[in-house]
């Protein structure tokens, strides 16, 4: 193993104050000779945990932990001896020269050192064409839509993602090899042979580590195509873990302990408004995935969370995840919910940053929040739909991690819905002995299956969807980045947690043994029906991928089509309000043209030189009239 000479361990705690080090996290105040704060490993009302400047310690009276810096930032940050020595050794800008390494640890070293390099370069590749190329001119005129400049972009070094036959010649002529290209996400291999690049044409915005690197990118769609999502991210790579990465906390960190919370949005451009206009506990996820290991993170900073999210079912999906994953591990949580079609960057341009900031002051806790959900919805008109109201309230109530919370929460949410306060505990109780299914799992996971089980339904798109990410690498990546889409499918075809799960599980498809041990994981009724399904193994598609494309977008004209039928049954509806009707014809219309879309489809075979579209006769950034400061 790597070891880091004594000489070096020392040579940084002394380059290290503890007591700024501490204050980094949380603030700490001067009692007599030390500074004291409430202890951040375990709970505590009054402050017991000291740090001594003198002796570079720290002491807590309460649960006696203590040690050196090295050892709060292993124990604050759940990190090795090596990795917290690194961390300070960055941050007091002390140079770390290892002892020698074993091979494969020496090559996984400069792997990664290679990969970090090539993200460094092509962030800034992406960013010096943002702010000059004129390809990039619609990009610039998304952001300065949105009301933000070259100063912002420059600030988080926001970039644009060109065509292949513009970054091709430039990553070549910087000598980075096709091998280091797939490694870092940016591209995939093609099994016909040959790079497929996963980033055109879009807006990139990098993705940080805790140390400030970049790790992978966030791409944001600019010209609308409902073949592919708004945002696609980085896929796993030695470098970057999605469970592991919120965006923003790099630069969140200080605000989140001053204001002692964290302000949690729906997506990147909601967490940079927010840090442009001054509230800095801002960060956002990607996408709607909100994991334990997220929660874990957040804890290291704050108790408390404010949720700033959409208030389609995506948004309340997402917020219902991202409740239940920070109850869990003690974190309270509280929502704001934005006028319709407004978001914290559209609100704070309309009515100022301050009514902003009252909003979060205003916050409601999340019961409550989902109470006024329930009631806008007549989710709560008869007796059959409140007691399956009661129910998810009960299930969600058993995940709060504190007693006392949980009880004062219950009485709380029992005044609301008129019910009893020992009514509603029984179901608490009932639901922490067996909890029920969260809307976004699997339903046949709540309960046990009788000895025989019936297939799972599956829709043959989906089915065909399932059998080629399980055989074509090309396919599973490509079907992974339409998240968003994939989603919208949920209501509509059946069998959608199936694909979820093996874009999840990402068997590899070279290998029968892989393939056949993730299917034997999967549940008895998923396995019956994915057997039903036609086998790509032996007489795969020629392109995969296209064949992936074409069945997703039909599937896609399928649920929307449903969708249709849907809305224009509830236009029909003899008590409709106007409000509601004006909505609904809205929806109409934006359905409709989405299917005049899907059905006039092209799937373009040429997908490492997509027709690109005719430049603008416009300037760079820097002389195209705008000045780099927010419009009003």
């Amino acid at each position: 193993m790597p070891q880091i000479p004594r000489e070096t361990v020392e040579q940084v705690l002394a380059a290290t104050d503890i007591v700024d080090l501490i204050s980094s996290y949380m603030p700490v105040k001067r009692a007599g000779a030390r500074f004291q704060t409430l202890c951040p490993f375990h709970n505590e009302k009054s402050p017991s945990f000291s740090v001594d400047p003198v002796k570079q310690f720290f002491h807590c009276f309460g649960c006696k932990k203590s040690g050196d810096a090295i050892t709060f930032v292993r124990e604050y940050e759940n990190l090795t001896f090596t990795d917290a020595v690194k961390k300070l050794a960055g941050r007091a800008g002390v140079t770390i020269v290892e002892q020698a390494l074993d091979p494969k640890e020496e090559a996984d070293r400069r792997r990664r050192g290679r990969l970090l390099d090539l993200h460094r370069e092509v962030t800034a590749y992406y960013h010096h064409l943002l702010l000059t190329s004129p390809d990039a001119a619609h990009a610039r005129d998304y952001l300065k839509s949105r009301g933000f400049g070259k100063e912002m972009a420059e600030r988080w070094q926001i970039g644009w993602a060109p065509p292949p036959n513009i970054f091709v010649p430039w990553a070549k002529a910087q000598g980075m090899r096709g091998r280091d290209l797939v490694d870092s996400g940016i591209a995939l291999q093609k099994e016909q042979g040959g790079l497929y690049f996963r980033f055109r044409d879009r807006l990139m915005f990098p993705l940080r580590n805790d140390y400030g690197d970049v790790i992978g990118f966030s791409g944001r769609q600019l010209r609308e195509d409902p073949r592919s999502g708004k945002y696609i991210n980085s896929p796993e790579t030695a470098l970057f873990k999605k469970s592991n990465v919120l965006f923003a906390l790099d630069r969140a960190r200080k605000g989140i302990l001053k204001e002692k919370t964290v302000l949690l949005c729906e997506g990147q451009m909601d967490a940079i408004a927010c840090h442009e206009q001054g509230i800095e506990s801002a960060i956002a996820g990607l996408g709607t995935a909100f994991t334990p290991q997220h929660a874990r993170t957040l804890k290291r900073y704050t108790k408390n969370a404010i949720l700033c999210f959409d208030a389609d079912s995506a948004g309340i999906t997402a917020s219902e995840r991202s409740f239940r994953e920070l109850s869990t591990v003690g974190v309270a949580v509280r929502v704001i919910q934005l006028p319709a079609g407004e978001d914290p960057d559209s609100y704070m341009q309309k009515h100022g940053v301050e009514a902003f900031r009252g909003l979060l002051d205003k916050a409601v806790n999340y019961f409550d929040f989902r109470i006024e959900q329930a009631l806008a919805n007549n989710a709560l008109s008869g007796p059959q739909e409140k007691a399956t109201f009661t129910q998810e309230c009960a299930q969600l109530l058993a995940v709060i991690h504190d007693d006392v919370t949980r009880d004062a929460m219950i009485q709380h949410v029992a005044t609301r819905l008129r019910l009893g306060a020992q009514e509603l505990t029984s179901a608490v109780n009932q639901a922490k002995r067996k909890p029920a299914p969260r809307r976004f799992d699997r339903p046949d996971e709540a309960e046990a299956k009788p000895a025989a089980v019936a297939p799972s339904a599956l829709d043959r798109r989906i089915g065909t969807l399932c059998t080629l990410a399980l055989h074509s690498i090309e396919a599973r990546e490509w079907l992974s980045e339409q998240f968003e889409t994939l989603h919208e499918l949920a209501n509509h075809l059946d069998g959608l947690p199936i694909l979820q799960a093996i874009l999840a599980g990402r068997p590899d498809p070279d290998s029968p043994a892989a393939v056949n041990s993730f299917m034997a994981e999967l549940p008895e009724a998923d396995r019956l029906a994915l057997h039903q399904e036609p086998s790509f193994s032996e007489n795969l598609p020629d392109d995969p991928r296209g064949s992936a494309e074409t069945t997703l977008a039909d599937a896609s004209a399928l649920a929307l089509e449903k969708r249709d039928a849907e809305v224009k049954a509830a236009l029909n509806a003899p008590d409709l309000s106007i409000e509601d009707q004006m909505k609904l014809l809205q929806e109409a219309k934006e359905i409709a043209q989405l299917l005049s879309g899907l059905n006039g489809r092209a799937i373009n075979t040429d997908r490492f030189a997509p027709s690109r579209p005719p430049k603008p006769k416009k300037k760079p950034w820097d002389n195209d009239g705008f000045n780099g400061k927010r419009s009003s």
